[in-house]
């Protein structure tokens, strides 16, 4: 009974993301996804995370829709992959990332897209986003990002993020990785 009426709620809930998945071409018009994808972020409770999951299922390289992306959390490019029953915490912003299988990320987590997204020129001016370098992130199956964490690099399967911890280097799997910058503190069954 529990499972057909999710089916029901994602039919319905696709039906109503639709339009805004076409007027953004998918997610091809960068700046209309952008704007949809904000919106989606405002939508409370249950409804707005089925919302969420639709208008990413239709937009998002790829996304299961047995997920839950919490309020105020959104995809700032459509060059992203969301695996089966990954959770998002309220209040994270992912570039262009791929989470792996029931990895769980926790309220306030920025995943940004690398390291190298607004260079300087030669005389040290900030050069705009357009000259900058967008790196994919991967973080692999079965990792927890703790709360307020900042990732510009890949992180392995079954890896834990600590709270608040930077991730500047890759991190291995099966690590504990805590602090700024993140290091390897043990192997996530020590922790």
């Amino acid at each position: 009974m529990k499972r057909a009426l999710k089916a029901v709620l994602h039919a319905i809930f696709l039906a109503l993301a639709f339009p805004m998945a076409l007027l953004c071409l998918f997610g091809r018009a960068e700046a209309v996804f952008r704007f949809f994808a904000q919106l989606c972020a405002l939508g409370p409770g249950y409804p707005g995370d089925y919302l969420r999951m639709a208008f990413y299922k239709m937009t998002l390289q790829s996304c299961d829709l047995e997920g839950r992306i919490q309020f105020g959390s959104f995809f700032a490019h459509p060059q992203a992959q969301m695996g089966r029953r990954v959770y998002i915490g309220s209040y994270c912003i992912l570039g262009r990332v791929s989470l792996g299988e029931r990895t769980q990320i926790a309220s306030g987590v920025q995943i940004l897209s690398g390291r190298r997204q607004h260079p300087r020129d030669a005389e040290g001016r900030l050069l705009g986003s357009d000259a900058g370098a967008f790196d994919p992130i991967s973080i692999g199956p079965d990792c927890w990002i703790g709360a307020g964490a900042i990732v510009m690099a890949d992180i392995g399967a079954n890896s834990t993020v600590g709270s608040g911890s930077v991730v500047v280097h890759p991190v291995p799997a099966a690590s504990v990785a805590v602090g700024s910058p993140a290091r390897v503190v043990a192997a996530s069954g020590e922790a």
